[in-house]
C-alpha cells in the first residue's frame, strides 16, 4: 500500500491510501497503522517523502516499543536457571530492639538474620514418559527419556531474550538504566 499526505496550510491534516482519509491523530488506529508501515518499509510505503513530523512519530513509536521489548528482555535474563536452581540469600536487619553494649557503652541494634531470596532447587534434567505406538494400538508403551520440558522452554525464552537484548541498538539500552 502506498500512502499521500495532504496538506493545509504548511500543515499535514491527513494522509490517504488511495480510499481513504485518516487524520494525523495519535489516538486513530489507522494512523498508528500507517507508523508501523512506516517502520517497517521506511518510505517504500510512501509517494514521495515521508514528512518530519510523520517520520518522527514513527521513530517515537518503534524507539517505545524497542524500550519495552528490551525491559521485557532483561527482566526475563534476570531470573533464574531452572536447571540451576536458586541459593538462599540472607541479610542481617535490625529488630527494631536495642541493648546497651558495656563495652562500647552505646546502645546497639539487635540484629536478626531474614530471608530476602528464597531458594529453589533446580528441576530435574530429564523426565520419563509413556510412549505409545500409533501404528499398533495393542503394542505395549514404551519409556522414553527427554529433557525436561521446563529447561527447554526455558533454554529457549532465555535465547529469545538474548536476541532482543543483542538487537537492541545503544541509545535504547541507556534510556533503560
Amino acid at each position: 500500500m502506498s500512502y499521500s499526505i495532504n496538506i493545509i496550510r504548511g500543515q499535514a491534516v491527513s494522509i490517504q491510501d488511495g480510499t481513504t482519509s485518516t487524520p494525523i491523530a495519535s489516538a486513530n488506529t489507522n494512523y498508528q497503522s500507517i507508523l508501523d508501515a512506516i517502520i517497517e518499509q521506511g518510505a517504500d510505503c510512501f509517494d514521495g517523502d515521508i514528512p518530519e513530523d510523520l517520520q518522527a512519530a514513527a521513530d517515537e513509536k518503534q524507539f517505545n516499543q524497542q524500550l519495552a521489548a528490551y525491559r521485557v528482555a532483561t527482566a526475563r535474563l534476570a531470573q533464574y536457571i531452572v536447571a540451576d536452581g536458586r541459593e538462599e540469600v540472607t541479610e542481617m536487619q535490625p529488630t527494631g530492639e536495642q541493648v546497651f553494649n558495656e563495652e562500647t557503652m552505646e546502645m546497639e541494634d539487635v540484629m536478626h538474620e531474614v530471608i530476602t531470596v528464597t531458594a529453589i532447587e533446580p528441576v530435574e534434567a530429564t523426565v520419563t514418559r509413556m510412549v505409545y505406538s500409533e501404528d499398533d494400538p495393542m503394542a505395549e508403551p514404551v519409556e522414553e527419556t527427554i529433557e525436561n520440558p521446563l529447561i527447554t522452554t526455558d533454554v529457549a525464552e532465555r535465547a529469545a531474550a538474548q536476541a532482543v537484548v543483542d538487537g537492541t541498538p545503544q541509545a535504547v539500552k541507556e534510556a533503560a538504566e
